[in-house]
Protein backbone atom coordinates (compact mmCIF):
# COMPACT_ATOMS: atom_id res chain seq x y z
CA UNK A 1 0.00 0.00 0.00
CA UNK A 2 1.48 3.25 -0.95
CA UNK A 3 -0.33 5.90 0.53
CA UNK A 4 -2.20 5.52 3.74
CA UNK A 5 -4.57 8.62 4.13
CA UNK A 6 -8.23 8.60 4.44
CA UNK A 7 -8.71 6.01 1.37
CA UNK A 8 -5.57 4.06 1.66
CA UNK A 9 -5.98 3.27 5.13
CA UNK A 10 -9.08 1.40 4.25
CA UNK A 11 -7.09 -0.43 1.23
CA UNK A 12 -4.33 -1.66 4.22
CA UNK A 13 -7.41 -2.71 6.13
CA UNK A 14 -8.85 -4.80 3.99
CA UNK A 15 -5.65 -6.25 1.91
CA UNK A 16 -4.40 -7.52 5.33
CA UNK A 17 -7.72 -10.23 5.64
CA UNK A 18 -7.92 -10.78 1.64
CA UNK A 19 -7.48 -14.37 1.83
CA UNK A 20 -4.32 -16.01 -0.74
CA UNK A 21 -2.71 -12.75 -0.43
CA UNK A 22 -0.28 -11.26 1.79
CA UNK A 23 -0.21 -7.36 3.22
CA UNK A 24 3.73 -7.20 2.09
CA UNK A 25 3.71 -3.68 3.77
CA UNK A 26 2.72 -0.16 3.42
CA UNK A 27 4.50 3.25 2.75
CA UNK A 28 3.38 6.76 2.99
CA UNK A 29 5.55 10.26 3.10
CA UNK A 30 4.33 11.02 6.48
CA UNK A 31 5.88 7.94 8.51
CA UNK A 32 3.87 8.57 11.72
CA UNK A 33 0.58 8.23 9.83
CA UNK A 34 1.89 5.38 8.47
CA UNK A 35 3.24 3.85 11.46
CA UNK A 36 -0.25 4.67 12.78
CA UNK A 37 -2.05 2.90 10.38
CA UNK A 38 0.36 -0.40 10.17
CA UNK A 39 -0.01 -0.53 13.84
CA UNK A 40 -3.73 -0.56 13.71
CA UNK A 41 -3.90 -3.26 11.01
CA UNK A 42 -0.59 -4.96 12.07
CA UNK A 43 0.98 -4.99 9.05
CA UNK A 44 4.73 -3.66 8.02
CA UNK A 45 5.68 -0.68 7.66
CA UNK A 46 8.45 0.38 5.22
CA UNK A 47 11.09 2.87 4.85
CA UNK A 48 11.14 3.99 1.67
CA UNK A 49 8.81 3.14 -1.51
CA UNK A 50 11.82 0.88 -2.84
CA UNK A 51 11.93 -1.44 -0.23
CA UNK A 52 8.39 -1.86 -0.14
CA UNK A 53 8.78 -2.61 -4.37
CA UNK A 54 11.44 -5.44 -3.45
CA UNK A 55 8.75 -7.45 -1.74
CA UNK A 56 5.81 -6.50 -3.45
CA UNK A 57 4.08 -8.79 -6.25
CA UNK A 58 1.27 -5.81 -6.81
CA UNK A 59 1.33 -2.09 -5.34
CA UNK A 60 -1.85 -0.13 -4.38
CA UNK A 61 -1.63 3.66 -4.95
CA UNK A 62 -3.75 5.52 -2.84
CA UNK A 63 -1.47 8.85 -2.77
CA UNK A 64 -2.98 12.12 -4.02
CA UNK A 65 -3.62 12.11 -8.21
CA UNK A 66 -1.00 14.19 -9.06
CA UNK A 67 1.46 12.13 -8.40
CA UNK A 68 -0.10 8.40 -9.79
CA UNK A 69 1.92 8.51 -12.35
CA UNK A 70 5.17 8.98 -10.32
CA UNK A 71 4.09 6.25 -8.03
CA UNK A 72 2.58 3.91 -10.32
CA UNK A 73 6.16 4.16 -12.91
CA UNK A 74 8.42 3.11 -10.53
CA UNK A 75 6.26 0.29 -9.31
CA UNK A 76 5.86 -1.01 -12.88
CA UNK A 77 9.96 -0.52 -13.31
CA UNK A 78 10.14 -2.36 -10.66
CA UNK A 79 8.04 -5.30 -12.06
CA UNK A 80 4.73 -4.88 -10.22
CA UNK A 81 1.40 -4.82 -10.81
CA UNK A 82 -0.54 -1.37 -9.98
CA UNK A 83 -4.07 -0.62 -8.32
CA UNK A 84 -4.57 3.22 -8.98
CA UNK A 85 -7.02 5.12 -6.99
CA UNK A 86 -9.25 6.96 -9.43
CA UNK A 87 -8.61 8.51 -11.44
CA UNK A 88 -5.96 7.46 -12.84
CA UNK A 89 -3.80 10.64 -13.48
CA UNK A 90 -4.38 14.04 -13.22
CA UNK A 91 -4.39 14.79 -17.06
CA UNK A 92 -4.54 12.26 -20.24
CA UNK A 93 -0.96 12.63 -20.78
CA UNK A 94 0.04 11.80 -17.43
CA UNK A 95 -2.89 8.43 -17.84
CA UNK A 96 -0.98 7.80 -21.42
CA UNK A 97 2.19 7.15 -20.05
CA UNK A 98 1.17 4.84 -17.28
CA UNK A 99 -0.42 2.61 -19.98
CA UNK A 100 2.38 2.98 -21.97
CA UNK A 101 4.46 1.89 -19.07
CA UNK A 102 2.02 -0.78 -18.43
CA UNK A 103 1.93 -2.19 -22.21
CA UNK A 104 6.00 -2.06 -22.03
CA UNK A 105 6.34 -4.03 -19.24
CA UNK A 106 3.25 -6.23 -19.38
CA UNK A 107 1.73 -6.02 -16.08
CA UNK A 108 -2.41 -5.30 -15.11
CA UNK A 109 -3.50 -1.94 -14.41
CA UNK A 110 -6.68 -2.00 -12.59
CA UNK A 111 -8.43 1.36 -11.93
CA UNK A 112 -10.32 1.74 -8.69
CA UNK A 113 -13.53 2.77 -9.62
CA UNK A 114 -15.13 0.88 -6.79
CA UNK A 115 -18.93 1.34 -7.36
CA UNK A 116 -18.34 -1.10 -10.38
CA UNK A 117 -18.49 -3.64 -6.99
CA UNK A 118 -21.67 -1.67 -5.37
CA UNK A 119 -23.50 -5.02 -3.94
CA UNK A 120 -26.63 -3.09 -5.33
CA UNK A 121 -25.37 -2.41 -8.77
CA UNK A 122 -23.99 -6.16 -8.81
CA UNK A 123 -27.51 -7.69 -8.01
CA UNK A 124 -28.92 -5.33 -10.97
CA UNK A 125 -27.25 -6.62 -13.22
CA UNK A 126 -29.29 -9.61 -14.57
CA UNK A 127 -31.74 -6.38 -15.38
CA UNK A 128 -29.61 -4.04 -17.17
CA UNK A 129 -30.31 -4.38 -20.87
CA UNK A 130 -29.31 -1.26 -23.36
CA UNK A 131 -30.21 1.57 -21.35
CA UNK A 132 -31.85 4.72 -22.85
CA UNK A 133 -32.11 7.14 -20.21
CA UNK A 134 -29.00 7.22 -17.07
CA UNK A 135 -29.55 9.78 -14.24
CA UNK A 136 -27.48 9.63 -11.25
CA UNK A 137 -27.36 11.94 -8.06
CA UNK A 138 -24.24 12.03 -5.96
CA UNK A 139 -24.17 14.00 -3.28
CA UNK A 140 -22.39 14.96 -0.25
CA UNK A 141 -21.52 17.28 2.70
CA UNK A 142 -18.93 19.28 2.95
CA UNK A 143 -15.88 17.77 4.27
CA UNK A 144 -11.90 19.04 4.40
CA UNK A 145 -10.66 16.27 1.81
CA UNK A 146 -9.95 16.36 -1.91
CA UNK A 147 -10.41 20.12 -2.29
CA UNK A 148 -7.14 20.27 -4.61
CA UNK A 149 -9.86 19.10 -7.47
CA UNK A 150 -13.01 19.66 -8.81
CA UNK A 151 -16.47 17.75 -7.90
CA UNK A 152 -16.20 16.23 -11.12
CA UNK A 153 -12.92 14.55 -10.29
CA UNK A 154 -13.74 13.88 -6.78
CA UNK A 155 -16.99 12.48 -6.71
CA UNK A 156 -18.99 12.71 -10.45
CA UNK A 157 -16.21 10.16 -11.91
CA UNK A 158 -18.08 7.61 -9.72
CA UNK A 159 -20.89 8.02 -12.02
CA UNK A 160 -18.92 8.76 -15.36
CA UNK A 161 -17.63 5.54 -14.82
CA UNK A 162 -20.74 4.08 -14.07
CA UNK A 163 -22.38 5.18 -17.47
CA UNK A 164 -19.56 4.91 -19.44
CA UNK A 165 -19.22 1.11 -18.59
CA UNK A 166 -23.63 0.84 -19.20
CA UNK A 167 -23.26 2.31 -22.20
CA UNK A 168 -20.20 1.40 -24.15
CA UNK A 169 -20.74 3.99 -26.53
CA UNK A 170 -18.78 7.30 -28.14
CA UNK A 171 -19.90 10.68 -26.95
CA UNK A 172 -21.75 12.61 -29.15
CA UNK A 173 -22.60 15.63 -27.33
CA UNK A 174 -22.14 17.07 -23.56
CA UNK A 175 -23.53 20.31 -21.91
CA UNK A 176 -22.53 20.89 -18.61
CA UNK A 177 -22.30 23.37 -15.87
CA UNK A 178 -21.38 24.24 -12.13
CA UNK A 179 -20.53 26.60 -9.54
CA UNK A 180 -17.93 27.02 -7.02
CA UNK A 181 -19.40 27.84 -3.39
CA UNK A 182 -16.70 26.68 -0.64
CA UNK A 183 -13.65 26.00 -1.96
CA UNK A 184 -11.84 27.75 -5.11
CA UNK A 185 -12.71 24.78 -7.22
CA UNK A 186 -16.17 23.67 -8.59
CA UNK A 187 -18.32 22.19 -5.68
CA UNK A 188 -22.15 21.15 -7.28
CA UNK A 189 -21.90 20.28 -11.22
CA UNK A 190 -24.50 18.62 -13.35
CA UNK A 191 -23.94 17.13 -16.97
CA UNK A 192 -25.89 16.32 -19.85
CA UNK A 193 -24.29 13.56 -22.06
CA UNK A 194 -25.42 11.83 -25.01
CA UNK A 195 -23.69 9.06 -26.69
CA UNK A 196 -24.25 7.48 -30.17
CA UNK A 197 -27.49 5.80 -30.27
CA UNK A 198 -29.38 8.75 -28.91
CA UNK A 199 -28.57 7.30 -25.03
CA UNK A 200 -28.76 10.13 -22.87
CA UNK A 201 -27.39 10.84 -19.07
CA UNK A 202 -28.21 13.47 -16.74
CA UNK A 203 -25.44 12.94 -13.70
CA UNK A 204 -25.34 15.74 -10.90
CA UNK A 205 -22.90 15.74 -7.85
CA UNK A 206 -22.52 17.84 -5.23
CA UNK A 207 -20.30 18.39 -2.39
CA UNK A 208 -21.87 20.90 0.22
CA UNK A 209 -25.12 18.84 0.61
CA UNK A 210 -26.71 18.51 3.60
CA UNK A 211 -27.00 14.44 3.02
CA UNK A 212 -25.48 11.83 1.61
CA UNK A 213 -27.00 10.67 -1.72
CA UNK A 214 -26.07 8.02 -4.04
CA UNK A 215 -28.50 7.36 -6.43
CA UNK A 216 -28.44 5.94 -9.73
CA UNK A 217 -31.79 5.66 -12.26
CA UNK A 218 -31.88 3.47 -15.55
CA UNK A 219 -34.78 3.87 -18.08
CA UNK A 220 -34.42 0.52 -20.88
CA UNK A 221 -37.01 -0.43 -23.00
CA UNK A 222 -37.31 -3.33 -20.96
CA UNK A 223 -38.25 -1.53 -17.91
CA UNK A 224 -37.18 0.87 -15.40
CA UNK A 225 -34.62 0.42 -12.68
CA UNK A 226 -33.66 2.38 -9.46
CA UNK A 227 -30.64 2.18 -7.33
CA UNK A 228 -29.65 3.59 -4.06
CA UNK A 229 -26.16 2.70 -3.74
CA UNK A 230 -25.00 4.13 -0.34
CA UNK A 231 -28.10 1.56 1.23
CA UNK A 232 -27.24 -1.62 -1.55
CA UNK A 233 -31.01 -1.89 -2.56
CA UNK A 234 -33.17 -0.82 -5.28
CA UNK A 235 -36.32 -2.06 -7.48
CA UNK A 236 -36.89 -3.18 -10.74
CA UNK A 237 -40.32 -2.11 -12.35
CA UNK A 238 -41.46 -3.68 -15.61
CA UNK A 239 -44.83 -4.83 -17.89
CA UNK A 240 -46.09 -7.89 -16.97
CA UNK A 241 -45.84 -11.26 -18.70
CA UNK A 242 -48.50 -10.59 -21.52
CA UNK A 243 -49.04 -7.02 -21.07
CA UNK A 244 -48.36 -5.00 -24.19
CA UNK A 245 -47.19 -1.21 -24.00
CA UNK A 246 -49.85 0.45 -22.80
CA UNK A 247 -51.69 3.31 -25.07
CA UNK A 248 -54.35 4.92 -23.76
CA UNK A 249 -55.72 2.12 -21.47
CA UNK A 250 -58.26 3.86 -19.35
CA UNK A 251 -58.15 2.80 -15.69
CA UNK A 252 -61.53 1.47 -13.40
CA UNK A 253 -63.37 4.34 -12.23
CA UNK A 254 -62.18 4.85 -8.57
CA UNK A 255 -59.50 3.26 -9.32
CA UNK A 256 -55.55 5.64 -7.65
CA UNK A 257 -52.93 5.67 -10.79
CA UNK A 258 -50.60 3.95 -8.84
CA UNK A 259 -53.18 1.06 -8.00
CA UNK A 260 -53.67 0.39 -10.95
CA UNK A 261 -49.92 0.64 -11.83
CA UNK A 262 -49.57 -2.64 -9.92
CA UNK A 263 -51.65 -4.69 -11.86
CA UNK A 264 -49.87 -3.77 -15.18
CA UNK A 265 -46.43 -3.55 -13.87
CA UNK A 266 -44.14 -6.07 -11.88
CA UNK A 267 -42.03 -4.81 -9.37
CA UNK A 268 -38.68 -6.56 -8.20
CA UNK A 269 -36.95 -5.80 -5.68
CA UNK A 270 -32.94 -5.99 -5.10
CA UNK A 271 -31.06 -6.71 -2.72
CA UNK A 272 -27.48 -6.45 -2.64
CA UNK A 273 -25.14 -8.82 -0.44
CA UNK A 274 -23.13 -7.72 2.66
CA UNK A 275 -19.61 -7.83 0.25
CA UNK A 276 -17.63 -4.54 1.47
CA UNK A 277 -17.14 -3.06 -2.32
CA UNK A 278 -13.63 -2.18 -1.54
CA UNK A 279 -13.24 -6.05 -0.22
CA UNK A 280 -14.57 -7.19 -3.86
CA UNK A 281 -12.39 -4.91 -5.46
CA UNK A 282 -9.33 -6.13 -4.11
CA UNK A 283 -9.78 -9.47 -4.17
CA UNK A 284 -10.13 -8.55 -8.45
CA UNK A 285 -7.59 -7.42 -8.18
CA UNK A 286 -5.21 -10.52 -6.89
CA UNK A 287 -6.92 -12.74 -9.35
CA UNK A 288 -5.32 -10.24 -12.21
CA UNK A 289 -2.18 -10.81 -10.49
CA UNK A 290 -2.77 -14.08 -10.28
CA UNK A 291 -3.76 -14.35 -14.25
CA UNK A 292 -7.27 -15.93 -12.76
CA UNK A 293 -9.03 -13.35 -14.49
CA UNK A 294 -8.71 -10.18 -16.14
CA UNK A 295 -8.95 -6.55 -14.13
CA UNK A 296 -12.72 -5.45 -14.21
CA UNK A 297 -11.41 -2.20 -14.25
CA UNK A 298 -8.82 -1.94 -16.71
CA UNK A 299 -6.81 1.29 -17.26
CA UNK A 300 -8.52 1.63 -20.84
CA UNK A 301 -11.57 2.07 -18.75
CA UNK A 302 -10.08 4.61 -16.28
CA UNK A 303 -8.95 6.53 -19.46
CA UNK A 304 -11.94 6.78 -20.86
CA UNK A 305 -13.40 8.05 -17.60
CA UNK A 306 -11.01 10.31 -17.24
CA UNK A 307 -11.76 11.76 -20.91
CA UNK A 308 -15.05 12.63 -20.20
CA UNK A 309 -14.62 13.40 -16.87
CA UNK A 310 -12.09 16.10 -17.67
CA UNK A 311 -14.11 17.55 -20.94
CA UNK A 312 -17.52 17.76 -18.14
CA UNK A 313 -15.00 19.80 -16.05
CA UNK A 314 -13.04 21.85 -18.36
CA UNK A 315 -16.91 23.04 -19.86
CA UNK A 316 -17.68 23.97 -16.56
CA UNK A 317 -15.25 26.06 -15.69
CA UNK A 318 -15.69 27.88 -19.20
CA UNK A 319 -18.99 28.52 -18.21
CA UNK A 320 -17.68 29.21 -14.73
CA UNK A 321 -15.33 32.07 -16.29
CA UNK A 322 -18.16 33.30 -18.84
CA UNK A 323 -20.44 34.04 -16.00
CA UNK A 324 -17.86 35.87 -13.59
CA UNK A 325 -17.14 37.80 -16.63
CA UNK A 326 -20.64 38.38 -17.11
CA UNK A 327 -21.35 39.89 -14.17
CA UNK A 328 -18.03 42.07 -13.27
Amino acid sequence: MVGVGALGRHHARVARALPDATCSGVYDVDRARADAVAKRVRVPVMSSLEALLEVSDGVVVAVPTTVHEEVAVAAMRAGAHVFVEKPLAPDMESADRILEEARARGVVVQVGHVERFNPALVAAQPYLDRPLFVESHRLAPFAPRSLDVAVVLDLMIHDVDLLCSLVGRPVTDLAAAGVPVLSRHVDIANARVTFEGGVVANLTASRVSLSKVRKLRVWQSSGYLSLDLAAGNGEFYRLKEGVSVLDGVPLPEGVPALAGLASVVDRIRIRGDRTEPLAAELAAFRDAIAGLAPPPVTGEDGRRALELALAIEQQIEDHVAYTRAASA
